[in-house]
């Protein structure tokens, strides 16, 4: 059959376009299965709840309950007892964002968290169940932070390890706690988004270095490491260069690290501190900004944003530094965990004797 159709660009772009629209209906297949499935548990979760507070038995219920669901359904999955106490957490957690008690929820309606975001169950409901039973189990009680982690998971699209890497570096504690001006040198809107962006500490345990280090090596790990950098840095970044190349006058100036990002539509300067935040260091990193301004913006770029990221700070010290100043700037610090012995790397075994021990 194939031999009566003309092999030709036109064809081979149909192809590829119903490939695509096959993997996109795919997409939108799991995520209505998805959203099936964690309404049903929803519901279920509320019957659990209800039937525990009326028989006072806890988990014995919830035993019983399993036996006769998978007596009655043995080819399906997910009645075992520890996926029903889930299923019984997952409700108790967000059981107040359902606003009609008595009645299936809604996808579309909206509730407010103590974070003043707006979570709605549609939200909710779509991400896979295993996020769900991750969230639960690292976040408790607390509304708030399992709220802050789903916004987060959909916002970014997280895979699961990639849920548990920002859960266990205390994102939620982290994120947008920066020493800031935004709130004076930029648009309210676009104030709170560069707030967001930022964090403090910023975590770089995907490093391995030995103590002491010197800055060049933390800089020059980072760029090893440059996926990862920028997945701590948060969505919407885009790497321009590192020693960023700038002529100023008559001198040549050097940013550390540049990027753009594209939800504020700026470029950010990001300058790396091994030591303690000093007022200097705010010369500096106005010097970049402003530079930047003038001879890499267009009409169509919002102001540059400047970051500090150094290895300690007194708050109290750095507001004051970013208050005096007429440019958007932040300053944050960083922790670095995994540290290996000075004399570590010379006692592993060179290339040419691990060679040799094979021979």
């Amino acid at each position: 059959m194939s031999n009566n159709i003309s092999i030709d660009e036109e064809y081979k772009q149909w192809i590829k376009k119903i490939t695509n629209e096959f993997r996109k209906s795919q997409i939108k297949a799991a995520v209505n299965v998805n959203a099936e499935l964690l309404t049903f548990y929803w519901n279920l979760g509320r019957d659990l709840v209800t039937m525990q507070k009326q028989n006072g038995q806890g988990t014995k219920t919830l035993d019983l309950i399993s036996k006769d669901l998978i007596t009655q359904l043995p080819d399906a999955k997910g009645f075992s007892k520890t996926n029903l106490f889930y299923i019984t957490n997952f409700f108790n957690l967000y059981s107040s964002l359902d606003h009609n008690k008595n009645s299936v929820p809604q996808l579309g309606e909206q509730v407010n968290t103590a974070l003043d975001n707006t979570l709605t169950l549609q939200e909710l409901f779509s991400i896979p169940w295993g996020h769900h039973k991750l969230i639960i189990d690292k976040c408790g009680k607390s509304l708030e932070k399992a709220c802050f982690y789903v916004k987060e998971t959909l916002t970014n699209n997280w895979s699961r390890a990639m849920l548990l890497n920002f859960i266990d570096s205390n994102l939620y504690s982290r994120q947008g706690k920066a020493i800031s001006n935004f709130d004076k040198t930029l648009p309210q809107a676009a104030g709170e988004l560069a707030q967001e962006m930022t964090r403090d500490p910023y975590c770089f345990d995907f490093l391995t270095l030995s103590t002491p280090y010197y800055e060049k090596e933390l800089k020059d790990a980072l760029m090893d490491n440059i996926t990862h950098f920028m997945l701590e840095l948060g969505k919407s970044f885009a790497f321009v260069g590192r020693e960023y190349h700038l002529v100023v006058g008559q001198t040549d100036q050097f940013i550390d690290m540049l990027f753009y990002n594209i939800a504020l539509h700026c470029y950010v300067v990001i300058e790396v501190k091994i030591r303690e935040f000093q007022p200097a260091d705010i010369g500096q990193l106005s010097t970049y900004v402003s530079a930047v301004d003038g001879l890499l913006c267009t009409e169509n770029d919002n102001r540059t944003v400047g970051l500090l990221i150094c290895k300690t700070k007194d708050n109290v010290l750095a507001k004051y530094a970013v208050n005096g100043i007429d440019l958007p700037l932040g300053i944050s610090e960083y922790e670095l965990s995994n540290l290996l012995p000075d004399n570590f790397k010379s006692s592993l075994p060179t290339i040419e004797e691990i060679e040799n021990g094979l021979k």
